[in-house]
């Protein structure tokens, strides 16, 4: 059981900078490819992020935060970190943290191939 706990999350300014982490159980980043996804009200669960845990650590990103948000991650101390700048009122979400299926390797950017979530972490930016 894989065990995902978001941090970072709260009130920030149009076109400030935020940072959220996700740490996992042990062994989690290093084998399993890792995601941000998020959930404004009213609407459905959207693909923000993803890193691979294979070497290299390719990312993908939704078009709607290339260039503004960033995915890292630290496999020594199982963390993934997503770095969110020039952020924007239509960035006000629950933002989590996902672990894919052990059978993806690569980036996954769909919501259906993560096994594990997080319990989200709320950034709301004001106008």
């Amino acid at each position: 059981q894989v065990q995902l706990v978001e941090s970072g999350g709260g009130l920030v300014p149009a076109g400030g900078s935020r940072g959220l982490s996700c740490a996992a159980s042990r062994g989690t980043v290093s084998t399993r490819t890792m995601g941000w996804f998020r959930q404004a009200p009213g609407k459905e669960r959207e693909f923000v992020g993803s890193i691979s845990w294979q070497i290299g650590g390719k990312t993908r990103y939704a078009d709607s935060v290339k260039g503004r948000f960033t995915i890292s991650r630290d496999v020594a101390n199982d963390t993934v970190y997503l770095r969110m700048s020039s952020l924007k009122p239509e960035d006000t979400a629950v933002y989590y943290c996902a672990a894919a299926s052990a059978a993806y390797g690569g980036v996954v950017t769909t919501s259906l191939g993560y096994e594990y979530w997080g319990q989200g972490t709320q950034v709301t930016v004001s106008s």
